[in-house]
């Protein structure tokens, strides 16, 4: 369920603003709402510092962690922030240096031990050198006219020494620079500058042991950036500050009662604006295993909408079970689950616990369709034999039944999916007259399945359908719209979109029809590569062992892509589908109170 919210406004002496504001934050129960821009110069300090600590952190764990010793040189947190930075910035500035000094080596790698002194030496005797690049095409071109030496070649390329005792004569080519320094002066600094980076790496890694450090120094940093932005966004009028937040209601009386002790100022009301109320959702202790599906996904569901937790849980177990629909992949699961558990003890449960249901689902549905690895010989046993319902038999005789039946059988489940989403709306609206929409929306869903039946898979189409299209089509535009006294301009908002809604319920009705198609794909995959580990036969050790390692290869990939395809197809019909038919858009922020 959705928690119910009042929105609290606390008013406080500007004296005791501070002390409020840590009285509040150790009570644990409000989520704030900021009356202006939480902004002030003690919040973008905190800010630089949390920046430069999160930078600090990044550059440290790029470097091997060692153990702290007792002959470590202790340091606090900011003077480690400070100095990583600081090396940092200086490595940065070195590396470039040694790129430069590098690139000079690799032109006298190119040109010879070639000294900028020496050629102004000759300049100063009248003898002029200038040094060109160019393809070896240009030595055709040029005349006789010029004194040009090869120094150098790369594959076409040509390094060339024009020798001349004119100044003026040059050859139609960009000249060469030579860089400032010789060779012997270059590769100094390239030692130089190596052994500097290679001693501010070893300082790093040696600070990279205060990592814990850092990360303590980081959340210590977060509680005082969040204090100083409640302070920041408290309004302030005649010496009384006041702000506003979002408290359970149930937490409601711990909140006064510390508001009576401390002589604050408060007013709860019911929240105005269902946007900005936070959401606390709290299920069942046996449906928590749902929360990790929707931390994966990132969604919240808004204040004035619904708590899905139950009705996506039934629903995301039978689409897992048709995706993959292999018994045999189920115990896979379930085993690799129960492993899993008992190497990692302290792990959240929820997502075990998940696991278990979800494998639970996919072996039966695998046992009743007869699927084991893809292989009939394990379907064919006595026991297992007995557990296949006929028309659901992936080794039936009587295919394209199976195939019909099963078609059929996901366009049911879409048509009960998206009938419990319109029943879920209806009944939060009830007694409103609107509720009489998500009836005639109900009676469109199911026309569209007895069409898709039609339609996809020849089936006569019932004769009371039209009747029934016409009156959900009338309940939706009377009523979907409907407001005492505009009841007609209701109607009119309604019924310009009408046709183009049934035709896409008609689409999202057949879009549960993937359930077969990925399943079956799927199937087909583990058949196949079961007919290439198999269908040479076993006659030797090398066959044996090839056919082991195909179907390795061909079910481990196989479950992965099956998985993949949970996760597109089985999440998107619940969160896409179901939830457009529910009228749910998951546009809400998730309630975190402000606490130590």
């Amino acid at each position: 369920m959705i928690v119910p919210m009042q929105k609290v406004t606390l008013f406080v002496s500007s004296k005791d603003q501070e002390q409020a504001i840590q009285q509040l934050r150790r009570l644990g129960t409000l989520h704030i709402h900021h009356i202006q821009p939480p902004t002030s110069e003690s919040v973008n300090a905190i800010e630089k510092k949390l920046a430069q600590t999160e930078k600090a952190l990044g550059i440290l764990k790029t470097f091997r962690t060692t153990s702290p010793t007792s002959t470590s040189k202790a340091f606090n947190a900011q003077e480690i922030v400070t100095q990583s930075l600081n090396l940092f910035e200086k490595r940065n500035l070195l590396v470039t240096q040694l790129a430069e000094e590098r690139e000079k080596q690799a032109w006298f790698e190119r040109w010879g031990n070639i000294n900028r002194a020496d050629l102004l030496t000759l300049q100063q005797h009248g003898l002029y050198v200038r040094l060109y690049s160019a393809d070896r095409s240009f030595l055709k071109k040029l005349g006789s006219d010029y004194l040009v030496f090869i120094v150098g070649q790369e594959q076409s390329k040509l390094y060339l020494a024009l020798v001349t005792d004119a100044p003026e004569q040059r050859l139609e080519l960009k000249e060469e620079i030579l860089p400032a320094d010789n060779r012997d002066l270059v590769d100094v600094q390239i030692a130089y500058l190596s052994k500097e980076i290679l001693t501010i790496d070893q300082t790093l890694q040696d600070l990279a042991q205060y990592n814990s450090v850092l990360e303590n120094y980081r959340a210590s940093l977060g509680k005082q950036l969040e204090f100083a932005r409640v302070q920041a966004g408290m309004a302030e009028a005649e010496q009384i500050c006041y702000l506003t937040g979002f408290c359970p209601t149930e937490r409601l009386p711990a909140l006064r009662e510390l508001a009576n002790q401390e002589c604050w100022g408060y007013l709860c009301t019911e929240p105005d604006d269902p946007a900005e109320v936070p959401t606390l959702l709290r299920r069942p202790k046996w449906l928590e295993m749902v929360a990790p599906i929707f931390k994966f996904m990132g969604t919240v569901p808004g204040y004035n909408e619904y708590d899905i937790s139950f009705v996506f849980l039934c629903f995301f177990s039978v689409f897992f079970a048709i995706l993959i629909g292999d018994a045999g992949y189920g115990l896979v699961f379930l085993l690799a689950g129960i492993l899993l558990r008992r190497k990692l003890r302290h792990a959240p449960r929820e997502p075990f616990i998940l696991l278990y249901v979800l494998s639970s689902a996919l072996i039966i549905w695998g046992a009743i369709t007869g699927n084991w690895f893809g292989f009939e010989s394990v379907a064919r046993l006595p026991i297992l034999n007995n557990l296949i319902i006929e028309k659901m038999n992936t080794w039936s005789q009587n295919s394209e039944q199976v195939t019909q039946f099963l078609m059929f059988f996901t366009f049911l489940i879409g048509a009960l999916h998206l009938t419990i989403g319109h029943a879920i709306n209806g009944a939060k609206k009830f007694p409103h007259l609107s509720f009489l929409a998500q009836l005639g929306w109900i009676l469109v869903v199911w026309c569209m399945f007895f069409l898709a039946n039609t339609l996809v898979l020849a089936k006569p189409l019932p004769a009371f359908v039209v009747n029934l299209l016409i009156a959900g089509a009338v309940l939706i535009a009377c009523f979907d719209n409907y407001s005492k006294g505009k009841f007609l301009r209701g109607i009119g908002a309604t019924i310009g979109n009408l046709p183009l809604n049934i035709i896409g319920s008609f689409g999202d009705v057949v879009s549960y029809l993937r359930l077969f198609a990925v399943g079956l794909a799927g199937a087909v995959v583990e058949q196949s590569f079961n007919s290439m580990a198999l269908g040479g036969g076993l006659g030797n050790l090398v066959k044996i062992i090839l056919a082991i390692l195909v179907l390795l290869f061909g079910h481990v990939l196989n479950m992965a892509l099956c998985a993949m395809s949970v996760i597109v197809h089985g999440i998107r019909l619940n969160m896409l589908e179901f939830s457009n038919h529910l009228g749910m858009t998951w546009s809400g922020h998730e309630y975190q109170p402000f606490k130590e």
